[in-house]
């Protein structure tokens, strides 16, 4: 595996730790800036907003640049709105910089994706999209804990600093090492790239990546809250609970980055059946602490194991699109982010058994099996027409 490939993944663990980060930095947001819960909350709407317009945008403007200046200006842009962000006393202006960071994340996502696949050999592209993605969830294990834990002690501007200072190696290392060409499909048009949105394999890819997302972040978002009114864990016992699930999300990533090619193989099919029963038995099993941590590293394993496959699969079936293929998948992952946990705001806004979530990502996941097996045989186990 390229050694720069690991450098993106850095970068990504950073921008993946600023995007979750603000779970646990809400109510100090808050007090600090004198706004209501509900409008701190919003900031974590406004990145999800951010990485889904952003991405297809940057994608595009960028398609031309050298990718050295692509990786480096997103880079750079991320670490100025979060000085931004931890030295602002205005709302207003902190909501904005969350937007910009979310769409300059979405940018150096898109980008980062295409080079890792342009630089590995083709039977590693897979392991080098799973490479960068475990970036996201070594952000979930370590990051996101810490970020709660540092706006505990040190206020939630100690947060947005630690972020900015995370990305400063990553930032030197693309000016040192990153490749300094434009993309090398830079014969194809934007236009051509965007065609292949109406390729039924890539519209597959994106909606089982949007539906596996957006189930894994609809129980994602209510988990520390499951733990404390369902299954009555202390506080303290929750950055525990989120580092398993992040845990069993990093062996899923590794483990579907050394298996997977970007097909729909038997495995990955199985794995994607296995979702839906696995979150009904958290949902059943929730309230025993041992089922509890058992089932959310299992769920953290299969989620993002699956996951990051389909976003290979993506890669794979748009190859046509190699500037933009990148900003497919990340529009697909962030939608469902954003609908996910909107669809569980709604199952348990008018009750206090936030167990509705788990059963709102049990129906995201069974639709997303009804999805492929109605796709027939041939989509399932890969012997689609890949591009038209």
């Amino acid at each position: 595996m390229p050694l720069f490939v690991y450098v993106l993944s850095l970068a990504v663990f950073a921008q993946g730790t600023s995007e979750f980060m603000l779970s646990g930095l809400v109510p100090g947001i808050a007090h600090d800036m004198s706004v209501s819960v509900g409008a701190a909350a919003s900031l974590t709407s406004a990145y999800a907003i951010g990485m889904i317009v952003g991405a297809p945008a940057m994608a595009a403007l960028s398609a031309r640049w050298p990718r050295r200046r692509a990786l480096a200006g997103f880079l750079a842009a991320f670490v100025v709105v979060h000085v931004i962000g931890a030295v602002t006393t205005n709302f207003p202006v902190l909501f904005g910089t969350r937007i910009v960071a979310a769409i300059v994340n979405a940018g150096f996502l898109a980008v980062a994706m295409s080079v890792a696949t342009a630089l590995a050999v083709p039977a590693k592209k897979a392991r080098a999209t799973a490479t960068l993605l475990s970036g996201v969830t070594l952000s979930c294990v370590a990051g996101v804990p810490a970020g709660a834990m540092l706006g505990e002690w040190s206020g939630w501007r100690s947060a947005f600093w630690a972020v900015a200072a995370l990305c400063l190696p990553a930032l030197a290392l693309v000016f040192r090492s990153a490749p300094a060409g434009a993309a090398r499909h830079h014969d194809v048009s934007i236009r051509q790239e965007t065609r292949e949105l109406r390729s039924r394999p890539v519209q597959l890819a994106l909606t089982l990546a949007a539906l596996v997302n957006g189930a894994t972040f609809a129980t994602f978002a209510y988990l520390a809250v499951i733990a404390t009114y369902v299954t009555h864990l202390p506080g303290d016992a929750v950055p525990g609970l989120l580092a398993a699930f992040g845990i069993g999300a990093f062996i899923g990533v590794t483990t579907a980055g050394r298996t997977g090619d970007g097909r729909l193989r038997r495995g990955l099919v199985l794995a994607l059946c296995a979702l839906p029963a696995g979150w009904a038995v958290l949902a059943v099993t929730s309230a025993h602490t041992t089922a509890l941590f058992i089932v959310a590293i299992i769920q953290g394993g299969l989620s993002f194991g699956v996951g990051s496959t389909l976003v290979s699969r993506v890669m794979h079936v748009a190859s046509r699109a190699p500037s933009l293929s990148g900003s497919f998948a990340t529009v697909a992952l962030n939608a469902g982010a954003f609908v996910g946990p909107l669809l569980a705001g709604v199952a348990t806004e008018t009750t206090d058994d936030y167990r509705r979530a788990v059963w709102v990502s049990a129906v995201m996941a069974a639709t997303a099996v009804v999805i492929i097996v109605a796709s027939g045989p041939r989509a399932a186990h890969g012997h689609v027409r890949e591009a038209r």
